[in-house]
């Protein structure tokens, strides 16, 4: 009779124990996937802040077109170094 309770409270020990191991183990699975969300945010964020730079330099060449600053054969030239 006593070896059974000493079972019976060895075995609620033990599956307490796996219940804490199960959240540990779920807790950092979707740390994981967090992460890696953030660094698709991330990436996605610096490859269109990089788009928007280039657009920004494109305008600024324009508009030294139009002003007279610099001709046809600059503009397509510094265009081509800025897409690159």
């Amino acid at each position: 009779m006593l070896s059974n309770i000493i079972y019976f409270i060895v075995f609620l020990i033990l599956a307490f124990v796996l219940s804490i191991a199960v959240k540990a183990i779920t807790r950092g699975v979707e740390a994981k996937q967090t992460i890696k969300e953030e660094e698709k945010l991330d990436k996605f964020s610096e490859e269109t802040n990089q788009s928007l730079e280039i657009i920004n330099q494109i305008k600024d060449l324009k508009e030294m077109y139009d002003k007279g600053i610099i001709d046809e054969n600059e503009f397509k030239k510094a265009k081509e170094k800025i897409l690159k």
